[in-house]
């Protein structure tokens, strides 16, 4: 097992009716952003009911924040904080609402220009120079609710950038999976396959002896698979919901990723396709996922054959299993109503395959996934191969 060091700070309280516990979790005295995402909290009641708990409070609002937050939208936000001098921002949404409140966090009191937090991928380490956040998760997805890392979209030049660092966990979290009862069943479907993907990327490298991390990773998975698409269908199933939002917290709050190898690349091939056609950030991950698992198929054999065993009981040579596991992935995404074909979004495959690897190779991204043999033309062969 790899060395590694294992820091989570984040209070996470999961459960029906806790979003009255966040009065206590904020400091007294604190003046308080409130940041959402288009509107649907004022739909759901969450709206109503974190104003009720904080209505002897201090409260400024800033809504508005996109899915895949545009960094331009989040300065506008920075502005405000600087300028109501905000001691601590709460985060009501999902995955892109928390992302672009972590931005925010970062970019109120960054000595320089923000934008270098996102282009030279800076790590935010300094809690004296942050405002600190907590959450009110409402949709299961990114698990960014438990973790340090963020993603922002510049919509200037069409880019999707990550960032993270120690002092940019939430200072608290709080899941109430009752919250899904109102999603629409495409944001349910993106959540279940996002939490599958990110396990995905810290599991299907290659084997090693990180016996219980993958085990933790597989039972992640085995999970998603059995509840998946029934919480599409039933989320007003408290069994269902639960299970299925701590899955996807568990996917991406660090602990399965500790002493193992990490690709990653589906993600960032992922989040071009996101910034260039305006795909569901899930979605990319279903088109590129399984054709980075084919091109990448001797590097990864090993690990597919595990897979194959473990989580689908399927036999034969490891050639056979391994294969075959792509297919059950593939088969599990249609099952939660992916496309898994780019062609099925755009045309214009050889632009789109150069134009990736070009500004992979703009921001020195030249050798990616668990190896470090994802090259600029492996890139270019993943992206047609999804055509």
């Amino acid at each position: 097992m790899l060395n590694f060091e294992l820091y989570n700070p984040t209070n996470l309280i999961f459960g029906k009716g806790q979003i009255e516990k966040i009065a206590n979790l904020i400091p007294a005295k604190a003046k308080i952003l409130i940041a959402y995402g288009g509107g649907s909290i004022f739909k759901n009641g969450i709206y109503d009911q974190v104003k009720a708990v904080l209505q002897d409070r201090t409260v400024v609002e800033f809504g508005g924040i996109e899915p895949n937050p545009h960094y331009e939208t989040l300065m506008k936000a920075v502005a405000v904080i600087k300028e109501q001098n905000i001691d601590f921002i709460l985060a009501v949404g999902g995955g892109s609402v928390i992302d672009g409140v972590k931005f925010m966090s970062a970019a109120a009191h960054f000595e320089g220009n923000p934008m270098d937090i996102l282009q030279k991928r800076l790590l935010i380490k300094d809690l004296s120079k942050v405002v600190p956040f907590g959450t009110v998760l409402t949709i299961p997805a990114t698990g960014s609710e438990m973790n340090s890392g963020a993603v922002v979209t510049i919509e200037a030049t069409q880019e999707k950038l990550s960032f993270g660092g120690s002092a940019l966990f939430p200072k608290f979290s709080v899941c109430d999976p009752t919250v899904i009862h109102s999603l629409p069943k495409r944001q349910l479907q993106n959540g279940v396959v996002d939490a599958y993907t990110h396990v995905l990327e810290q599991y299907l490298t290659y084997p090693h002896d990180g016996f219980l991390q993958d085990r933790i990773a597989e039972s992640i998975l085995q999970t998603l698979i059995e509840i998946g698409p029934k919480v599409v269908e039933h989320p007003t199933d408290y069994a269902l919901a639960s299970n299925f939002m701590w899955s996807c917290t568990m996917a991406l709050n660090g602990l399965i990723q500790k002493g193992v190898p990490s690709d990653w690349a589906t993600h960032m091939i992922g989040h071009e396709l996101t910034a260039l056609f305006g795909i569901d950030h899930a979605r990319t991950l279903a088109i590129i996922g399984p054709h980075l698992y084919q091109v990448m198929f001797e590097t990864k054999k090993g690990k597919l054959a595990q897979y194959g065993k473990r989580i689908f009981n399927l036999s034969g040579t490891d050639d056979e299993i391994a294969q075959e596991a792509i297919h059950k992935t593939v088969d599990f995404f249609h099952i939660m109503g992916m496309q898994t074909q780019l062609s099925e979004y755009t045309k214009d495959f050889e632009k789109t395959a150069n134009f990736i690897a070009n500004r992979f190779e703009e921001r020195g991204w030249k050798a990616l996934g668990e190896k470090q043999n994802i090259t600029l033309e492996k890139v270019r062969e993943i992206v047609t191969a999804s055509y």
